[in-house]
């Protein structure tokens, strides 16, 4: 018998019965899936990492890397725990995941019933709101949660947000709906109020 990798004239090609191609088609489609969102992983670190560690503005607040380059563990994961460079790095990660992805797909109409803000980066509310969403989708789309993992971030994250930050009541409430008069404005909050009289 001759030697299969040398392709002599005995060697036969490999047969893989059908049953067990759906499980490696499964298998490949979830490993390519962990590849592209390690992609988005390393572009995510390679970006913070141009930014400069332990120097600059907000380098003494709580979520800085230390400069020695080991990885912070008590770094925050929340946006409105960070500061200075890390929470720009941050903020340009999710304002690219809102322009990109979450209004082309489930932006809708802007009406006076749905307000949206062009400037949505500068309501406090809209920011921490859609950056936990950001957070839940890394982690409800990535192929180790599942099938279900997005229809779960749909039914227990995204509708609720949308309806919390596009209420008539919302943080975009005060900014104008109409593309042709834009108009933006940040409400008071309740320590802005003043005491009570």
């Amino acid at each position: 018998m001759s030697d299969p990798t040398t392709g002599g004239p005995e060697s036969e090609p490999i047969r893989i019965p059908d049953e067990d191609l759906d499980d490696l088609v499964s298998a490949l489609t979830r490993t390519m899936a962990e590849v592209r969102q390690h992609g988005v992983i390393l572009d995510r670190l390679g970006s913070e990492a141009d930014t400069e560690i332990g120097t600059g503005p907000g380098a003494d607040e709580p979520g800085h890397a230390p400069p020695d380059g080991e990885p912070d563990s008590s770094a925050p994961l929340f946006i409105l725990a960070m500061g200075g460079g890390q929470y720009a790095a941050e903020l340009d990660g999710l304002a690219n995941w809102v322009t990109h992805l979450l209004l082309p797909v489930y932006g809708r109409e802007i009406s006076s019933t749905r307000p949206w803000c062009s400037r949505w980066y500068e309501h406090p509310e809209a920011v921490a709101r859609l950056h936990a969403l950001w957070l839940v989708w890394q982690q409800l789309t990535d192929a180790e949660a599942g099938h279900a993992g997005p229809a779960s971030w749909h039914r227990d994250h995204l509708d609720h947000t949308l309806l919390q930050l596009r209420s008539p009541d919302g943080p975009f409430a005060a900014c104008t709906t109409s593309p042709a008069r834009p108009a933006h404005r940040i409400l008071s909050t309740p320590d802005q109020l003043g005491p009570a009289v």
